[in-house]
């Protein structure tokens, strides 16, 4: 799905860095004349993802910040994608997750920042030791985005025998 958003050239959001396979897939995406900014609130995160762009030649810029203030980081309707994926760093500390007053002013600051006819993708990790009150908060708060300036789509696996995760996209019409 955001490969038929994200062009080469544009400017895209990797809203929770984590272990940086987002940012790289952005960066892939936009090419070198592109440009990838990626947030994370953890340092063992924005590491890891250096790392990773390091391995793979690639760049991005890199902050230290809550994905609840990107919309100090770009202009309106300047980007093309911006990716949310909730929940905790994978292999990380469980303890520093994701919740739902932080990721809905995330959201919020990204359709400030998104292009008309850009995407906002957002994976709902809730299962184990986190995630189920944001889960719960998040649906109802995607369903009151008005439908004269965003389509939300919501997909769930439907054998997926534990918590599975699900996507959400965000188009801004």
């Amino acid at each position: 799905m955001v490969r038929r958003f994200v062009k080469e050239g544009g400017t895209c959001i990797d809203a929770t860095a984590g272990r940086g396979y987002d940012t790289a897939f952005l960066c892939s995406l936009v090419g070198d004349g592109g440009k990838v900014l990626a947030f994370d609130i953890q340092q063992e995160a924005l590491d890891s993802t250096a790392r990773l762009l390091k391995e793979r030649g690639l760049k991005a810029t890199l902050l230290h910040a809550s994905h609840a203030d990107l919309a100090q980081y770009v202009q309106p309707e300047s980007v093309d994608c911006v990716m949310f994926n909730l929940g905790y760093l994978p292999k990380g500390d469980h303890s520093v997750y994701t919740r739902f007053e932080s990721t809905a002013k995330g959201i919020e600051s990204g359709l400030y920042a998104l292009k008309k006819g850009g995407l906002i993708s957002v994976c709902v990790y809730y299962g184990g030791d986190s995630g189920y009150e944001e889960r719960d908060a998040l649906i109802p708060y995607l369903r009151s985005l008005d439908d004269s300036k965003y389509q939300v789509l919501m997909t769930t696996f439907l054998n997926w025998k534990k918590d599975p995760p699900f996507p959400v996209f965000i188009i801004k019409l």
